[in-house]
């Protein structure tokens, strides 16, 4: 093994990714796995957590689906449990399950509102809390949480969406300040545009404007997520704390 493929290895570490069904969850679950983690990827179904399980054995990675509903206290603590006594306690914890309840905010329901909260912010507080302890004995792990360039730019008819995903980094922020002296990491990744099943059921000449507004002037990949949150979680990323990585071919620049 290469001094390169050392620093990315993640061999002996147990990954837990939420909302790892499809598109980016489904990416980054693949390239932990693929790097040597035990991997647990979550889905809100019983299908959804089988079918995670499925292809986790079709391509040789540890690990297996798990249903979750990551903005309940109840099922966190009881995946918590569950996996503490299958796969030894969780190393490596990236919070990606989310969704989207657009709406303009005059007409934006308190539901809309609530559940997006729930689900994209609170859900990372959940989370966090239920899995650092075991970090924390451990004194190693990281915590990375995938935010959105919205977070940073705002989106009208995203007031929810949008608040959520900017509210993970200064929980992230202030995360990493209290866990960094035991050997822990905490940082937000937040993807742009990127090429999922919901980007490709758009009209082509509506992907072509997106793209003509990045620099890069395409749609990103599930695998230019993955790859970066791949840097944070091994070791390679180690001396990295408290930072959001935007991985947007340059449509917002910090």
């Amino acid at each position: 093994m290469t001094a390169a493929n050392e620093l990315l290895s993640l061999a002996g570490e147990t990954v837990l990714v939420t909302g790892a069904s499809r598109g980016i969850g489904a990416g980054i679950a693949h390239a932990l796995g693929v790097a040597g983690a035990t991997v647990v990827g979550t889905a809100t179904t019983e299908a959804g957590a089988a079918a995670i399980t499925e292809r986790f054995r079709q391509v040789g990675i540890r690990g297996r689906g798990l249903v979750l509903d990551a903005s309940s206290a109840a099922s966190v603590g009881n995946a918590q449990k569950d996996i503490d006594s299958r796969e030894g306690g969780v190393t490596v914890l990236v919070n990606n399950a989310g969704i989207t309840r657009d709406n303009l905010l005059l007409r934006m329901k308190d539901e809309e509102w609530d559940s997006v909260i729930a689900t994209n912010l609170s859900s990372v507080f959940l989370t966090s809390k239920a899995f650092v302890r075991g970090m924390l004995k451990q004194r190693h792990g990281r915590i990375i949480n995938i935010s959105s360039v919205i977070g940073a730019m705002g989106n009208a008819g995203q007031a929810n969406y949008a608040a959520a995903k900017a509210g993970m980094v200064g929980f992230s922020k202030s995360l990493a300040r209290e866990v960094g002296s035991r050997g822990i990491t905490v940082n937000v990744v937040a993807p742009g545009f990127i090429q999922t099943d919901m980007t490709s059921s758009m009209p082509e000449e509506q992907r072509a404007r997106l793209a003509a507004q990045i620099p890069l002037q395409r749609l990103g990949s599930v695998d230019d997520v993955a790859g970066v949150v791949l840097f944070l979680a091994s070791r390679a990323g180690a001396y990295v704390t408290g930072e959001t990585i935007h991985v947007n071919g340059g449509l917002f620049m910090v």
